[in-house]
């Protein structure tokens, strides 16, 4: 059962998911004694296609979920990422359905589970419910028609620009990120060399600034500069469909610290 702890920084006490804090209190009452909550480390696997969804992840705080499209040649593709702004699993297909994709965590930290039938039940019972998830829903498929066009016209250094910026919106924005040079290459789907020239372009600009497992932002303003406008529009549809929950943007200059020696 969901209890009073580290997952709900705020006065209401609810989990760091802006999702859950869009609803309303009787609504989020009704699913709070539902809501499990965990700690998930990077790497952990949520679902594998075909799987049985079962269960709905909401993501808290500093944590981050891929979808990733696998293969033939054995290569993932990474289609979008889901933080605190949202959940995975049975939003779209009620639940019970075959995982179309691989879900994996990107980022370590604390979730809270729901079973898809209690949030199913609650869907009959609360029209309001309803309908935030049904905007939700709608909001998850503009950013995959956007990650689309985006792979379709941008350049590499576009999207890898694009990426670490919404990796930094879901992570409270402090510029540090947990990316390393493999996972970037994951997103972009492109081999580490690739991802590795665009890298050191950003470090020779003064943009970023690499450590052992992540990478600090150095020139906020100078990594959207160097950004195609994805992020933009995906946030704009956000706001427009379900004001509040997407991150807010990130700051325009950002000088992090780290007692970690840059590689």
């Amino acid at each position: 059962m969901y209890s009073k702890s580290a997952l709900s920084p705020a006065a209401d006490d609810r989990p760091a998911n802006n999702l859950l804090r869009r609803l309303n209190a009787p609504d989020f009452d009704m699913l709070a004694s539902h809501l499990t909550q965990m700690t998930r480390t990077a790497g952990d696997l949520l679902y594998n296609p075909g799987d049985d969804v079962e269960t709905v992840h909401f993501p808290c705080g500093p944590s981050l979920v891929s979808f990733l499209v696998p293969n033939a040649d054995g290569r993932d593709v990474e289609a979008i990422l889901v933080g605190r702004e949202g959940a995975v699993g049975g939003i779209v297909s009620q639940g019970f359905l075959p995982a179309f994709t691989r879900i994996t965590v990107k980022f370590a930290g604390p979730f809270v589970r729901l079973p898809v039938s209690k949030l199913e039940a609650a869907k009959v019972t609360s029209l309001s419910i309803r309908n935030i998830f049904a905007r939700y829903a709608d909001c998850m498929l503009a950013q995959v028609f956007q990650s689309t066009a985006c792979n379709a016209i941008h350049t590499i250094e576009q999207r890898a620009a694009k990426w670490i910026i919404a990796a930094m919106e879901r992570t409270d924005g402090d510029g540090m990120v947990p990316l390393t040079h493999e996972q970037l290459a994951t997103l972009l789907g492109v081999g580490r060399s690739y991802t590795s020239r665009v890298i050191q372009t950003f470090k020779a600009e003064g943009i970023l600034q690499t450590y052992r497992g992540k990478m600090a932002v150095r020139d906020a303003a100078g990594l959207r500069m160097r950004s195609c406008l994805c992020n933009d529009a995906v946030r704009d549809h956000f706001d427009e469909v379900l004001r509040g929950v997407y991150p807010p943007e990130a700051p325009s200059g950002l000088h992090p610290t780290s007692s970690t020696e840059p590689q």
